[in-house]
């Protein structure tokens, strides 16, 4: 199974052989030999190209979860002995900043050296969907006072006020604070429409009756600070985010937006990967239904 997903991911025996760690050969004597067992071809091969057929894509699907399990099964014996093994995946958002992400990985990676850790920047809510789909195990997210997370486990981290930023020649540069009316003149960068990110701020305007150019969106904080600190537009972020950028001054906003983070992780099942990265953070991955009922939605 291993050998028919590497070759279906790399449209090659040559290079699917090169993943596996085993010469062509074996990898394509295997796979022939699945084939006589299923009674049907997997791939067509030519000179050119392997490509999947009709019953190789059927048999896809199954052959992932099939390793996906057997993976899991590895990994809940490892844990029984007490050792944390398998995969752990962990979502974020550009601006987190209520936990220090590289210092939970670095104390997390020096308890459980065999767990491969993959991390993946996305919005909030793309974040939230995976979470249920089980595609990343432990997510962070950033939202409006008015949204929750649903249908996961979540555990509140932090509250937050955004703030101005701006070129460091700008005319408010020099200010202390400013208000939304005074802001809403400007041009501005922000986040996509309908992410969590742009809500915050959107939805502050809309509250305050005025509204504001968007000019410029873009998908990253970083890039948003690149695009202020060149004096082409102004951006709000998060207050403890805002630290970490340079070439840029920030400014209080007196009726500034607020923004929660949280961490969720799946309500149907939590691996032992994921339960040991929550207790790095102090976080019991099992939430009584009483004491905790507060952070479950």
């Amino acid at each position: 199974m291993r050998y028919v997903v590497a070759v279906a991911e790399t449209n090659s025996f040559t290079r699917a052989a090169e993943r596996c760690l085993v010469v062509q050969s074996a990898l394509s004597h295997q796979i022939a030999r699945l084939e006589r067992e299923l009674g049907a071809r997997l791939f067509e091969r030519t000179s050119r190209r392997v490509r999947l057929t009709p019953a190789g894509a059927a048999f896809l699907p199954a052959a992932r979860q099939c390793l996906d399990a057997a993976e899991r099964a590895a990994t809940e014996v490892a844990a029984a002995v007490g050792e944390v093994r398998g995969r752990l995946a962990v979502g974020l958002i550009p601006t987190v900043a209520a936990v220090d992400i590289p210092g939970a990985l670095r104390d997390f990676r020096r308890q459980y050296p065999y767990v491969r850790i993959s991390l993946r920047v996305g919005a909030s809510d793309e974040l939230a969907e995976q979470v249920k789909q089980g595609t990343i195990e432990v997510a962070f997210l950033g939202l409006p006072t008015t949204a929750r997370p649903q249908g996961v486990n979540v555990r509140e981290l932090a509250r937050d006020r955004l703030v101005a930023v701006v070129a460091p020649d700008h005319p408010l540069a020099g200010e202390p604070a400013v208000d939304l009316r005074r802001l809403s003149a400007e041009v501005f960068v922000d986040l996509p429409p309908k992410t969590a990110g742009r809500a915050q701020s959107d939805q502050a305007f809309s509250a305050a009756g005025l509204s504001r150019d968007v000019a410029f969106e873009v998908t990253t904080a970083d890039f948003m600070a690149r695009l202020v600190g060149q004096g082409l537009c102004v951006a709000m972020l998060p207050s403890a985010y805002a630290p970490q950028l340079t070439g840029v001054t920030t400014i209080e906003v007196t009726d500034a937006p607020a923004r929660v983070e949280y961490v969720i992780w799946s309500r149907v099942s939590c691996t032992p990967a994921a339960t040991a990265f929550l207790a790095i953070l102090d976080i019991p991955a099992a939430l009584g239904t009483e004491r905790n009922q507060h952070d479950l939605v």
